[in-house]
Parts: C-alpha cells; sequence; structure tokens
C-alpha cells in the first residue's frame, strides 16, 4: 500500500501565493515532480486576480505549447478560482515535469495550492 504525503508547491516560497511574472511562454514556475515515474503527483491549483479587470491566465502543464496548455479567464477580485483540480503528473524516470504558467497582466494573477504526493 502506498503512502500520501501533502507536499508545498515547489515553486513556493513556505506556501506562500507565487506571483504570476511571466506574460509568455516559458512561464512563472509552479511546480516540478520529482524525476520518478512512480511517484504521482496529485495537483491542486487555485488562482487570484488582484488587477482592476479579468485576466487570462494559461497554464503550461508538463512541457510547453498546445496542448499541453491551460487558459482560462481569472475575474478580478473573486477570491479564489480552482485551475486545476487534482490533476496527476510524474516524471519520466529521470528528470521531473513542470507545471508553469503566465498571464496577459503581468503581477496580476497569483497562484496558491498544493500536491498530494502518492509513493507506491
Amino acid at each position: 500500500m502506498g503512502t500520501i504525503s501533502k507536499e508545498i508547491l515547489s515553486g513556493s516560497l513556505q506556501g506562500k501565493p507565487i506571483q504570476i511574472t511571466a506574460t509568455g511562454s516559458t512561464g512563472t514556475t509552479i511546480h516540478t515532480t520529482l524525476a520518478s515515474s512512480t511517484i504521482i503527483d496529485e495537483v491542486w491549483l487555485y488562482a487570484t486576480n488582484s488587477s482592476a479587470s479579468d485576466v487570462e491566465l494559461t497554464i503550461e502543464y508538463g512541457a510547453t505549447g498546445s496542448p499541453y496548455e491551460i487558459s482560462a479567464d481569472i475575474p478580478t477580485k473573486s477570491g479564489l478560482s480552482l485551475i486545476l483540480a487534482g490533476t496527476i503528473l510524474t516524471g519520466d524516470g529521470s528528470t521531473g515535469s513542470t507545471i508553469t504558467s503566465y498571464a496577459a497582466s503581468p503581477n496580476s494573477v497569483n497562484l496558491i495550492g498544493y500536491v498530494n504526493r502518492i509513493t507506491p
């Protein structure tokens, strides 16, 4: 039977929100998995927008470029919006996979979340 541990996103400093400064690919690093292909990271990610207007946010999930991108409009000052709901990602056995993000407006969107790390 495996174990599950709750982990801070690797791009976060002590669990604090990650401010999205990038406005294009490759975006701000949100999380990088371990290199192992058998250790699963279940990612939960929420966004908040502190600017005066809605901002388009793009998540580069595991690689840059379509079809690995997820886009969403983050409403202004609406609290936390769920972006990734327990999606899974692993390394390839030699390197970790990375989730990055960029926004149409720099320094407007913050991401917060956690990883449930599932170890066999």
